[in-house]
């Protein structure tokens, strides 16, 4: 298990119908859509309201899916830039990587 200790927890929905993990900012959604094959889950998608340019709060709720994906045993599939720019910024979750991906 990861140990890494992350700066909040965020209290997180995964609204598997919509096929998303859900938080509220300010009474505001924010989501990460996500798809599934086999034991990876692929993060598609930040969905953000207008005017929100919180990074830090993007960068503590991916790592709050990347516990929740430690919790689950998935391996992660960035597909979005923003998303593969977290896995190398924080090396601490490249074990959630499938092999073969190279970030």
């Amino acid at each position: 298990m990861n140990t890494t200790v992350f700066s909040e927890k965020i209290e997180i929905k995964d609204n598997t119908f919509a096929r998303q993990f859900e938080t509220l900012v300010d009474g505001k959604m924010i989501s990460v859509e996500y798809s599934f094959q086999e034991k990876k889950i692929f993060l598609t998608r930040i969905n953000t309201f207008d005017g929100f340019e919180d990074e830090e709060f993007i960068t503590d709720l991916l790592k709050n899916i990347m516990e929740i994906a430690y919790e689950r045993k998935l391996k992660v599939v960035p597909i979005l830039p923003k998303i593969a720019q977290f896995f190398r910024k924080h090396t601490t979750y490249r074990d959630l990587l499938p092999p073969g991906i190279k970030i």
